[in-house]
This record gives C-alpha cells, structure tokens and sequence, in this order.
C-alpha cells in the first residue's frame, strides 16, 4: 500500500497515477492526549489496524497523482536520524573535496562517529520547495533510502529490526556546506524531504537490494544501490535503538553515495528508488 498526505492535509492511498482520499478514516483514530510526542505519529502507530479501512476507502473517483501537492508521508515523526558516511564512494568523494566537506569527522567508521538528528522542523514533502537559507553558501543534494519506524522499540535485535519498519520513501537529506556540526546544517527549514508516499514494508521485501538515482535538471548526479551500504538498513536500525527509544513515524535516511553536487534556485531534482517512487523536487531561494 501506498501512503500519502496531499494538499490541505488530506490523507491518500495511492494506486497507479491516482490518489483516492481516504481522509474520512482518520476518524477511527484514536483521540489525542497529551504529551502526544509520548506514542509517536498517531497514524503509523495505528496503521495495521487501520489499513482493512484504508483498502475500503480507496474506491470511486481519484484524482491524478500529478495534480497533487505531496506533503511528508509521516506528519509527525518524534525524530529524523540521519546516518554518516555509509557508502565508500562517498567517504572518498569528501576525502578529495576537503575544502568543501569541512566538518572535520572524528573518524570515517560509522560506529566511531554515531548517527545524528535532523530537527522535525526541517521535514517537508515532495510537493514543497526546498528553500536555500543561505545563498552565499554552498547546499547540496544527499539522496537516500528513508526507512520509517512503526511500533515502539529500544535495544532492538538485529534480527528484529526489519520488524519494526512500518515502510519506506524517498529521502533527500540537503545540507549547508560549512564548519558547524552537521546537525545544524542539516536541520534548515525545508533541507529534510520525504516522499511522495510511504510504500508499506509488505510490498518491498529486501530494502537492501535497491537501485536508486538522482538527477539535477536532467543530468545524473548519483546513481547507487542500498545493497552498497557499509552499515545495513538492520544494524542502523538497531544501533539507533541502543540510545533512543524509537517510536513510531521515527524516520531514518540511511546514507548518501557518491554524486553528492551543488543545487541552486530554479534547479529541479529528480530522484528514484526501485520499487519505491519517482518524485520531483524543486530548488529555491528563501523567502
């Protein structure tokens, strides 16, 4: 199954070139309480649940995927982890543009250096702009494959980690090239993108043998497969469970490859992932 929001907040389930407005489920949802940040996305947590109502909602008259502004498959996520330096292509790519890459990492081993957090603010849709924040500085593109969390779980197994992902998206984790810890650079407003739905983990049963691609006004940048990975989709997800408690709508991007470039406003980016979807995202200046 195919999970979107879209437009004023509507909920969608997706099928083909069509988005069929299922909104009228979120009314089984459980009512809020607070802290609400306590149980994760409300709609994730519930979604196994809800997905017998979901199938039935998603009848009659559609309306065209391409007319449709994709907001962030998960609205409410308690946390963005990001994953460092986890293909080789990538970790001599920064090697040879130092000048560039001035973040000075404590190390190229992924366990030494440890995952990081992209702020929930940063976090948009396929459908929205990324904004550039500073245009005297240099931003680039880091595709990757999103993985997002779907029950609660801390000390996780490896071999239960698969277990606990409600599904998977296209990820763009955009970042600010500067000195500051890259937490900071990645968490500007719009530099987290998610999209254009969350397919189910049902319909991808090896999310490591994945090809993927990005390309910048219509030239390619990156062009990769998750089976390149140095630390895989189970271990990431294990390690990031041994110092936070992962909720549901927890989502992690687990990793450029090499092609990482410059974006500028009035760019296009255009990214693909097996199985997965295509989505176009825009570049532009901040308003």
């Amino acid at each position: 199954m195919r999970i979107c929001w879209f437009n004023d907040n509507r909920l969608g389930v997706v099928k083909g070139d069509t988005v069929f407005d299922v909104s009228k489920v979120l009314e089984k949802l459980p009512k809020p309480t607070y802290p609400a940040s306590r149980h994760g996305d409300t709609l994730i947590a519930n979604l196994a649940a809800l997905r017998g109502d979901l199938e039935a909602a998603a009848t009659g008259t559609g309306i065209p995927a391409a007319s449709v502004k994709f907001l962030s498959p998960v609205a409410a996520p308690t946390k963005i982890i990001g994953t460092p330096t986890n293909y080789h292509d990538h970790i001599a790519e920064a090697a040879k543009q130092s000048d560039v890459f001035t973040y000075k990492r404590p190390s190229s081993n992924i366990d030494d250096q440890g995952l990081f957090l992209k702020a929930n603010s940063s976090l948009i849709g396929a459908g929205e702009p990324v904004r550039l924040r500073f245009p005297d500085r240099r931003s680039d593109h880091e595709m990757e494959l999103g993985v997002i969390i779907g029950k609660k779980a801390s000390n996780i197994r490896l071999e239960d980690a698969l277990s606990c992902v409600a599904g998977y998206a296209i990820a763009l984790d955009m970042v600010v090239r500067g000195s500051q810890d890259r937490s900071m650079r990645k968490s500007i407003d719009t530099y987290a993108v998610l999209g254009p739905w969350m397919v189910t983990a049902d319909e991808v049963p090896n999310p490591s043998v994945l090809g993927f691609s990005l390309a910048v006004n219509g030239v390619t940048k990156q062009k990769s497969n998750t089976k390149d990975m140095i630390m895989t989709i189970e271990r990431q997800i294990q390690f990031a469970s041994e110092y936070y408690t992962l909720l549901p709508g927890d989502i992690i991007m687990t990793g450029t490859p090499s092609g990482v470039s410059q974006v500028k406003p009035g760019d296009v980016m255009h990214c693909e992932i097996d199985t997965i979807a295509a989505m176009d995202v825009r570049i532009t200046a901040d308003e």
